[in-house]
């Protein structure tokens, strides 16, 4: 075929993706036009997905499904290509995350990802669709993955989930108050559950606390430890237990600093009020 590009199956996920797609088309025989007629969107879409220049949707990939047949083959590794375009390290994280016995958070800024509403999380997408630094289908599977998380904590015995948030996680108007409220209550009713704890890194800590980013410490079913940490550009999976055990230790200091859980509880109340 005259132009045909090649395809490098290696050179990325989406690639891999693009490559599978383009095998079953062919087998079918179909062009681009007829393929982008099955599925509700244009030849031009096919091309680009095909040649890894734009990434697969859930929903394209559900679709593609049923048209070839392949029984969720290309959903699952749509899902795959998009985990594997995450930060670095999290991924693997996510898959661990499933299964902890114990979760250890520390956030700054934003209401961590397993905490947040639906509406929080669309607000931080939004922005960043506005930015171009997403595509609104990007920004769709984003909040898709953190209700994906949220609904894993709802297992048989649930973890134990330790959250440290630093105050400027309460501070920042993110939404405005009508997505604010909500999500302050969320985290009211994450407070009570019997598996979890509640403590506020006040600004008053100032250099006492031991993070400046994010954090997050997991405790295996076998005792093993994990820990994450990411800045905006990547992530890191520290999977050593030796290299995770003095995290660990400053995490204690953290908690030590912090307000405890009851006073915590009080300021996200005083806050959801309205009261400074």
């Amino acid at each position: 075929m005259v132009n045909r590009k090649e395809l490098d199956p290696e050179k990325s996920p989406e690639a891999a993706f693009g490559q599978v797609l383009r095998s079953l088309r062919d087998e079918h025989g179909w062009t681009q036009e007829q393929l982008g007629d099955r599925l509700g969107c244009t030849g031009a879409h096919i091309s680009a997905v095909e040649n890894g220049r734009r990434p697969a949707t859930h929903q394209f990939a559900k679709r593609a499904d049923r048209v070839f047949g392949t029984d969720g083959r290309l959903e699952r590794q749509s899902q795959a290509a998009r985990y594997t375009a995450l930060l670095e390290g999290l991924p693997e994280y996510l898959r661990q995350e499933a299964r902890a016995a114990e979760i250890r958070l520390y956030e700054v800024g934003v209401i961590p990802g397993l905490l947040q509403t639906s509406a929080y999380a669309a607000a931080i997408e939004d922005q960043e669709v506005r930015r171009g630094a997403a595509t609104p289908e990007q920004a769709d599977e984003r909040v898709a993955l953190i209700e994906k998380r949220q609904a894993t904590l709802m297992r048989t015995p649930p973890p134990l989930i330790l959250v440290v948030l630093d105050e400027s996680c309460l501070r920042r108007p993110v939404g405005g108050l009508t997505v604010m409220r909500p999500q302050l209550t969320r985290l009211l009713e994450f407070a009570e559950l019997p598996n979890t704890s509640m403590q506020v890194a006040p600004f008053t800590m100032a250099e006492r606390r031991p993070y400046s980013l994010p954090i997050t410490i997991l405790t295996l079913p076998d005792r093993s430890l994990m820990a994450y940490s990411q800045s905006s550009q990547r992530g890191h999976l520290e999977r050593d237990g030796d290299a995770v055990l003095p995290m660990l230790a400053a995490y204690h200091q953290l908690q030590v600093g912090a307000l405890s859980h009851d006073a915590s509880v009080a300021m996200i109340q005083k806050l959801r009020k309205g009261t400074p």
